[in-house]
């Protein structure tokens, strides 16, 4: 089997050593091209050279959420074909990877290599839904082009903590769990229309959802984990459904205390919930609407100020290996 291994030097989790032993592993049971990510959206050409290449059976995405997200775009430049189009493998790099552990693979480079290895010989894979986000017709955002996630996006609030995350990272610091929490409630005490929302949340033949100050829209659960907790912003997301969203329409003080709290205990059979909860499960298309332009993220990336974004939930869009 022809394979291209897409490694991202600058994965969190993996040395060069680490490195050096996962392609010798792979290449002794694959015909392995290997190929480092150089600048921002590299991942993304080698994953659409890939595809179009007609000669290439699997692409291995070594690296964190990001790099998988980017080698996803690419192996879907021109569309969902899950027949015709290269399988994914996933290596987890990175200093959290939601999907490859959603996936149920190990958290570990070598671990995962090993099962990746299994899996090949065995013929294990499995179809997943993604969700794919563009900019709305009609709106100023409709220029943005559209772009696939594997597990999660988010308009608002915790897009608006993913943005001051990367602004530390940009500045040379290591992306940590720790990290995270602190930027948390630095939103939290900065952000001022966490009381009121601006979000609404309009989907065909159903009256609009207003006023939220938080949306969160999951592909998959746990939503992500912190160490190794999953945290799950919608139980019932799946790989076999479309998407599911959270939106939350307080996040004063005694509403964060309660969701947070919700959210930190969260389990399979039971994320947050009250009355300034709000949560929808299996959305094939909607569109997020707000009054002011808010932060956007997909997959841990942060995208930017959007006012309108519309989802569309796709099933069956890629093979993976499992």
């Amino acid at each position: 089997m022809r394979a291209l291994l897409v490694v991202n030097p600058a994965a969190t989790a993996t040395s060069a050593r680490t490195r050096d032993v996962l392609i010798h592993a792979l290449a002794s049971d694959l015909k392995l091209d290997v190929a480092a990510t150089e600048y921002r959206g590299h991942a993304r050409d080698l994953g659409r050279q890939a595809a179009e290449s007609g000669e290439t059976e699997l692409v291995v995405a070594l690296g964190g959420d990001g790099t998988v997200n980017e080698v996803v775009n690419g192996l879907l430049h021109h569309g969902p074909d899950p027949d015709a189009l290269p399988r994914l493998a996933v290596v987890p790099g990175g200093s959290t990877n939601v999907f490859a552990r959603a996936l149920g693979l190990p958290n570990h480079a070598v671990e995962a290599t090993g099962a990746l290895l299994d899996a090949l010989h065995s013929g294990s894979e499995r179809t997943v839904g993604l969700g794919l986000a563009a900019g709305t017709p009609g709106t100023v955002d409709e220029s943005v082009p559209a772009r696939w996630f594997t597990f999660t996006a988010g308009f608002g609030f915790d897009a608006g903590v993913v943005g001051r995350v990367e602004q530390h990272r940009e500045r040379g610091r290591r992306s940590t769990h720790a990290l995270y929490v602190r930027q948390v409630m630095r939103q939290f005490l900065g952000d001022p229309r966490r009381t009121r929302g601006t979000i609404a949340l309009h989907r065909p033949g159903h009256t609009p959802v207003e006023d939220l100050v938080l949306s969160i829209v999951c592909n998959t659960a746990p939503w992500t984990y912190l160490g190794n907790r999953p945290v799950y912003a919608a139980p019932r997301a799946s790989f076999d459904t479309a998407l599911d969203v959270l939106g939350l329409s307080s996040l004063s003080t005694p509403a964060v205390a309660r969701y947070g709290t919700q959210l930190l205990t969260s389990s399979p059979e039971r994320g947050p919930r009250g009355k300034h909860a709000v949560s929808l499960h299996d959305l094939t298309e909607f569109t997020l609407q707000s009054q002011v332009r808010l932060p956007f993220q997909m997959d841990g990336d942060h995208l930017g100020l959007r006012s309108s974004v519309t989802f569309t939930g796709v099933r069956r869009a890629l093979r993976v290996i499992v």
